[in-house]
């Protein structure tokens, strides 16, 4: 884990370094403090049965790890085989959790997205 990722995982997964690791569908992982990710696993857990897959993708895939002394953390090679991240990668910032992504993948995605119109849910946002 980067340096100034680690101060707040450590805060608020009780200065243990505990997390987990799920898959997420758009082909990244998402790396969760594990309190936060106990409210997330709740949520999906509630879903009806009609989202049994979503909840196996999420539930199914989720594994808890733990940061060494100097910030590490292994990730299962299932995990990364999942969602094709071989050597070089990017630590996104989102919010409760981080996304772990391959970085070829992670830059293609954006290149896509970034030719695409604006979602609507930013119609009222100014940049």
């Amino acid at each position: 884990m980067p340096t100034r990722y680690r101060p707040a995982l450590e805060s608020e997964a009780g200065g243990k370094g505990a997390l987990t690791i799920t898959r997420h569908p758009h082909g990244c992982l998402m790396v969760y403090p594990r309190p936060e990710w106990e409210l997330f696993r709740a949520r999906i857990a509630a879903l009806p049965a009609e989202a049994h897959w979503w909840k196996r993708i999420f539930l199914g895939n989720a594994m808890d790890v733990d940061m060494d002394a100097s910030g590490r953390v292994l990730i299962a090679p299932e995990l990364r085989e999942a969602v094709g991240i071989t050597k070089d990668t990017m630590l996104l910032g989102m919010g409760n959790h981080l996304e772990l992504w391959d970085k070829p993948t992670y830059l293609a995605k954006e290149a896509e997205a970034m030719k695409a119109a604006p979602p609507e849910a930013f119609k009222d946002i100014a940049f």
